[in-house]
């Protein structure tokens, strides 16, 4: 326990770090144009870091950052050597005044230690495949380079939609755009609940055991035994199917019906009975200290064979659970027929009837509906488009424009897209950091998933990353504000909003992003607009070998730490 205390500290930390590291990020242009002070600066932005606590409501930057790793290789001290290297990256970097990516600092360490884990604990002929999740990587190593690309390209047009002459073509292709991401943003939430149900009724779990039962039988044609097991999960998987099937389409109408609509069809037509009691099952066992002694099993061969017996007893947990739930036993007769199958640790039954007299499938259904919902998202995108209308609207047609008034309004307004960005900032990167400690409660055996995860985690990390925001990086705001290009207002709005936009587009995606690529791709578009001598390419390109250097290098000290330590742990 001591060590995942101290992981949890050194992950808050990293946090703190990345706040100041990535402060620049936010605050760059804004500072660079002298809208803002650099003290309002960082106060400004860090308010809108924690702000994202209230926006990104389903964490999935955070679940894919926590799924880096395969669960076998997740270990507490691989996270400590991943956290260690991500620090001593992070501060070099930002002494040096390099705008290097947290991100993929935090994850080239923590695919390095495992790496460095498998190697020592199965061989050196250990594939890396089975170690770490590939597609994870590599989408990450391919936003390396989309995302500044996106930024860039998000940016010229901003610019260019804006210093269009006609404002009423100028509003028409706003409302346009505007219109064309509401309905993108729409579907990545509606593809989110139907990952979320199928995640929620099992049926991934259902298919892969169906899977594994071909794979066995295989090798095992005319095994009866394999044959049985093989047909059962057929069977399994069929009726889970088949409740898919009829509570997907009235989960897709989510926007029109809302979540207590969709709970009660569901509870209605029976869909949530039969995932009732196994639901019910894992909070009972997992309150029995049953996640510690899977995280044990891994390296430990006797709580192996303890673990597999605790599996295999605690699934008859379902017969009394089910009297429960129908009303055929009482608490104390369902604890004592529970205790009597696979017995309970005397300090935990407080906790394990506390668990049984709380637990509501309803309420879990639709919190689980409820955390994939982007509207506030949405509205912040329609309400922003609308703001700058109207105030085009007013400095063009009510009040006559001039070189003045534009470029006070573009001060104004980069107020709004740096708080924006600052957002997008927030959500994204206090994320990894709760996909970080998420793993490391699961490798501790706390939670069995990262669903489980406990309301502190997110507070904690979005306090740590505003904390740091507002203690500043002025080296990096040096780099990023003056050095790329010189930035004015009008094109610190372009900026920052398109920087905005790719945070939001990439957390809605669960693609774990870098801010600093992110708003450096958007500050070199809008150079480049002006003229493609504007940007500093000798600059840029040091910064792409930054980049490119982060994840490599991040993961080549995690490796070193992770061997180190294995002297000492």
């Amino acid at each position: 326990m001591s060590l995942l205390v101290i992981i949890i500290i050194l992950a808050l930390l990293f946090d703190y770090i990345n706040g100041f590291h990535d402060a620049a990020n936010s605050i760059a242009t804004v500072v660079s144009t002298k809208v803002l002070t650099p003290f309002q600066a960082v106060l400004w932005a860090a308010l809108f870091n924690c702000v994202a606590f209230w926006i990104f409501k389903d964490h999935a930057v955070a679940n894919t950052i926590s799924k880096t790793v395969f669960k076998e290789f997740i270990t507490l001290q691989v996270i400590l050597a991943g956290l260690l290297a991500a620090i001593f990256w992070n501060l070099l970097t930002w002494w040096y005044g390099i705008p290097s990516s947290s991100s993929h600092t935090l994850i080239g360490g923590f695919a390095g230690a495992a790496i460095a884990h498998g190697i020592i604990s199965q061989g050196a002929d250990i594939s890396w495949s089975k170690i770490v999740d590939s597609e994870t990587i590599i989408k990450t190593v391919l936003f390396i380079f989309l995302a500044p690309l996106i930024g860039m390209a998000i940016s010229i047009f901003i610019t260019i939609v804006t210093i269009y002459q006609n404002i009423w073509i100028r509003l028409g292709i706003i409302t346009l755009t505007t219109l064309i991401t509401i309905y993108i943003f729409d579907g990545f939430e509606e593809k989110k609940m139907d990952e979320g149900i199928q995640k929620f009724i099992k049926l991934d779990k259902y298919k892969a055991d169906y899977e594994k039962t071909l794979t066995i039988l295989k090798d095992k044609t005319n095994d009866p035994s394999a044959l049985k097991n093989s047909t059962v999960a057929k069977e399994k998987l069929d009726n889970v199917e088949l409740v898919y099937k009829k509570l997907a389409p009235i989960v897709s109408q989510y926007d029109q019906i809302g979540s207590d609509s969709i709970v009660h069809y569901a509870s209605l037509n029976g869909f949530l009975k039969d995932i009732e009691v196994s639901k019910l099952k894992d909070e009972v066992r997992n309150a029995n200290n049953f996640l510690i002694l899977e995280a044990l099993s891994i390296e430990n061969e006797n709580k192996k064979k303890e673990f597999d017996i605790a599996k295999a007893e605690t699934e008859k947990y379902k017969t009394p659970l089910k009297k429960y739930l129908n009303q055929k036993l009482t608490l104390d007769s369902t604890l004592i027929e529970l205790n009597a199958i696979y017995p309970f640790d005397p300090q935990n039954i407080s906790k394990i009837k506390s668990k049984i007299e709380k637990f509501n499938i309803e309420k879990s259904f639709k919190k689980d509906i409820e955390k994939s919902d982007n509207h506030v998202i949405v509205w912040g995108i329609a309400l922003t488009s609308l703001l700058f209308m109207l105030i085009y609207l007013y400095i063009e047609k009510i009040k006559n424009p001039t070189a003045h008034t534009v470029a006070n309004m573009f001060k104004k307004l980069q107020l709004f897209s740096s708080a924006a960005f600052s957002i997008g900032h927030g959500g994204n990167d206090a994320q990894k950091v709760m996909g970080i400690i998420g793993a490391a409660l699961i490798a501790s055996g706390n939670i069995q998933e990262f669903g489980q995860l406990p309301n502190w985690v997110p507070v904690a990390c979005y306090l740590a990353i505003g904390i740091g925001t507002m203690s500043g990086g002025w080296k990096i705001v040096k780099t990023m504000g003056t050095k790329i290009t010189k930035v004015t207002p009008l094109e610190g709005v372009a900026a920052e909003t398109a920087g905005a936009f790719t945070l939001f587009f990439t957390g809605q995606m669960g693609i774990p992003v870098s801010t600093t690529h992110t708003i450096t791709g958007s500050i070199i578009g809008v150079g480049a607009t002006k003229r493609l001598s504007a940007v500093r390419w000798g600059v840029t390109s040091s910064l792409m070998v930054a980049w490119i250097l982060t994840i490599p290098v991040s993961a080549l000290l995690a490796a070193l730490i992770y061997w180190i330590t294995s002297f000492f742990m």
